[in-house]
């Protein structure tokens, strides 16, 4: 690789477009390669649509960064790393359609010296399968001829810019792989943590987000329990949370959302089968916080009850549609099931969200003034707790309030029901 090197990034969303601005701020020249022409044409006129990149930052590499959809320009990289989804299937099993449709455009135009990584968070044994299969030549030896290796994305969406400081971690299908991917990394990280293989590198980043995933899933169980006990699970968190050791604090909610927590789970648990090893308490934890929105659904309707009203007609507002808080980002989002589930039922919904102007198809729009909608409705739920929505706005104007995330403010709030 050359002093600047020039580095092919496959995949330009909320983790590639990142990581090329960062190889370009770090002197790189970088080939962009998308095959959505939407985001190519808005990137080629210094549009960011990754809220984590600004207008500003795309502008300052511009002369570095090249977007095509001709994956043979990847040929003149000397490292290529791939972004691209891993979603599920409609069965909740590992989709890995776009992964072996960017493998097969980097293995067209590979060339001898060059680099690949995988990005993209998967099940153990895809870097050295998909990836390493596909790239495969008679008489090309990884680790000597080209490297392949995995690091695992460690984005925190509507965290800001690409944080330096989070280490990285890095395994090669070969010892060799690995140490080259380390010095490609060393570049624009403070720390890299090589690990001894690419499968060990999977199942890491796996294991970060099933962690979070098992937790949230034990204290959404005991919130139901709390619930029907009588108890604030708020309070009781709170209490918890002031043990200054062996104790980490998860906050109940609607559901899980984004592309990492609701998936991940079902990636480790498809592959521990293959192995015949049923991961029975991580299946369990998935299927707790898929079935979250129909718990808040229920105590959606038992709201309602209490002021005499049935669901069907009943004014809703929803308050927060993305799967998280001060970011715009739809995917696997409890707030859309709740929507179809009251839909379903006859509800009138409207929502409101500074993050999303619109979803659905045909498209419901969000309500820009936020205290006449609370005002107008029957009941508002706080979904997604954004940081730059009035919360005290809504239990002042709605007439009743259930707020799943403990968003609204301390003090007396007659309205105010929390989950």
């Amino acid at each position: 690789m050359t002093a600047a090197g020039r580095i092919g990034v496959v995949g330009l969303g909320y983790v590639g477009l990142p990581l090329a601005v960062a190889f370009a701020e770090a002197g790189a020249e970088v080939v962009g390669h998308d095959v959505a022409e939407t985001v190519l044409t808005a990137l080629r006129d210094g549009r960011s649509h990754v809220e984590d990149v600004t207008d500003e930052a795309l502008a300052a590499v511009a002369d570095r960064v090249t977007y095509t959809a001709d994956a043979g320009a990847l040929r003149r990289c000397d490292a290529v790393l791939i972004c691209v989804p891993t979603p599920l299937t409609v069965n909740r099993e590992p989709d890995l359609g776009p992964l072996r449709a960017a493998v097969g455009s980097v293995a067209a135009s590979l060339r001898p010296g060059q680099l690949v990584v995988l990005e993209s968070t998967t099940y153990p044994g895809t870097t050295r399968e998909v990836v390493w299969g596909a790239l495969a030549r008679p008489g090309m030896v990884a680790g000597r001829d080209f490297h392949v290796a995995y690091s695992p994305e460690r984005v925190d969406p509507g965290s800001g810019p690409r944080d330096p400081s989070v280490p990285k971690l890095v395994g090669g299908v070969t010892p060799a792989c690995g140490e080259r991917a380390v010095r490609l990394y060393e570049r624009i990280c403070e720390r890299v943590v090589p690990v001894s293989s690419s499968d060990a590198a999977e199942l890491a980043k796996l294991l970060e987000n099933v962690f979070r995933a098992v937790n949230i899933a034990l204290v959404n169980e005991l919130a139901m329990l709390a619930d029907r006990m009588g108890i604030d699970v708020w309070e009781v968190v709170d209490a918890a949370a002031t043990k200054p050791f062996g104790f980490m604090r998860f906050d109940p909610g609607p559901g899980m959302g984004g592309h990492c927590l609701p998936v991940d789970p079902f990636y480790l648990s498809w592959r521990a089968r293959q192995f015949d090893f049923p991961m029975e308490f991580v299946e369990l934890a998935g299927k707790l916080n898929q079935a979250m929105p129909y718990y808040c659904l229920s105590r959606i309707e038992r709201r309602l009850n209490d002021a005499g009203l049935p669901v069907r007609g009943s004014r809703i507002l929803l308050v927060g549609m993305s799967y998280k808080g001060g970011v715009g980002d739809l995917r696997e989002s409890p707030a859309l099931k709740i929507l179809r589930l009251l839909l379903e039922r006859g509800a009138q919904v409207r929502y409101h969200d500074p993050h999303v102007p619109e979803v659905g198809e045909p498209p419901l729009r969000a309500e820009r003034d936020l205290a006449a909608a609370a005002a107008a409705c029957d009941l508002a739920v706080i979904v997604t707790a954004h940081p730059d929505v009035d919360h005290a706005a809504v239990a002042s104007a709605a007439p009743a309030v259930l707020d799943l995330r403990n968003a609204t403010p301390a003090g007396d709030w007659p309205a105010v029901e929390r989950l």
